[in-house]
């Protein structure tokens, strides 16, 4: 696994994704687990398949609504650890650190 400095992915959710009528119904909301599973392909696709992970941290401050658009950049300070951010313009939605086993 090879780790690359830091990198920017565009993130939006559409407003057909199956997770979304019930997480809430009539004011849909990008559920979290969501957002990490974008966080986790865009790390895969720059660095390769991952190992288990640990999620130490992670924090909500926004939430991200269907169809929105936002980025990821993410950051890796040591092998196999990152550091990510998810915004919209420039507005923190999430960030967190994710690690590998």
């Amino acid at each position: 696994m090879s780790d690359v400095a830091s990198f920017r992915v565009p993130l939006c959710i559409a407003p057909s994704h199956p997770s979304l009528p019930g997480h809430f119904p009539g004011q849909p909301v990008v559920p979290g687990v969501v957002i990490l599973d974008a966080v986790q392909q865009a790390i895969e696709a720059a660095v390769g398949a991952l190992p288990a992970l640990d999620l130490p941290q992670v924090k909500f401050t926004q939430p991200l609504l269907p169809g929105e658009a936002a980025e990821i950049h993410v950051e890796s300070p040591a092998p196999g650890r990152w550091r990510f951010r998810v915004s919209r313009e420039n507005a923190l939605l999430a960030s967190g650190e994710i690690r590998a086993r």
